[in-house]
């Protein structure tokens, strides 16, 4: 329940929210235009998204668990649950949810 709570918290607080999954809806439409596949055009979208935000929490997880230093992260470092924030997960879970939805339909 606090889970839900803070995700709660933050989409109130960021209502900038709706740019990611615009962005991947974009995306989504340019691939499933051009190769007539929604499902690629909605991983695309959605993996964009999904790559960027575990980039940002291994960088996040770097500067504030291991010294700095890229080396003194193991492989599976941007996988620690402590890596990720609620922004963080919102902004991949988003983008994601609007193109498969959008997929599902088309």
């Amino acid at each position: 329940m606090k889970y839900l709570k803070n995700l709660w918290n933050a989409w109130s607080q960021h209502k900038n929210y709706l740019a990611h999954p615009v962005i991947a809806l974009v995306l989504q439409a340019i691939i499933g235009f051009a190769t007539g596949d929604w499902w690629i055009g909605a991983a695309a979208g959605s993996f964009f998204f999904v790559g960027r935000e575990h980039a940002q929490a291994e960088y996040r997880n770097i500067k504030h668990t291991y010294g700095g230093l890229r080396r003194n992260m193991p492989w599976w470092g941007g996988m620690e649950p402590r890596a990720w924030t609620t922004k963080g997960l919102l902004d991949f879970i988003l983008p994601s949810i609007a193109c498969v939805a959008v997929a599902a339909l088309l």
